[in-house]
């Protein structure tokens, strides 16, 4: 894993949740469009979360901290 950026894996998560944020809504109705809209808040949810995240490396084992308080 020497090539492996925990930072760098971080930021990618940050600018994923703000490619959720900034994503346009497709020209769907009803239900479809329900179930985008809470799709999208799922997603930025997940990538903020790790976007948020601090990291420790330890004996081979990656651990990433995410404070939810």
């Amino acid at each position: 894993m020497a090539d492996f950026d925990p930072d760098a894996m971080i930021e990618r998560f940050r600018e994923r949740a703000k490619a959720v944020k900034q994503r346009n809504l497709p020209p769907v109705a009803g239900p479809e469009r329900t179930k985008f809209i809470q799709q999208a808040q799922v997603d930025f949810q997940d990538f903020a979360i790790v976007g948020d995240a601090t990291w420790t490396f330890e004996d081979g084992v990656l651990t990433l901290r995410v404070d939810l308080g």
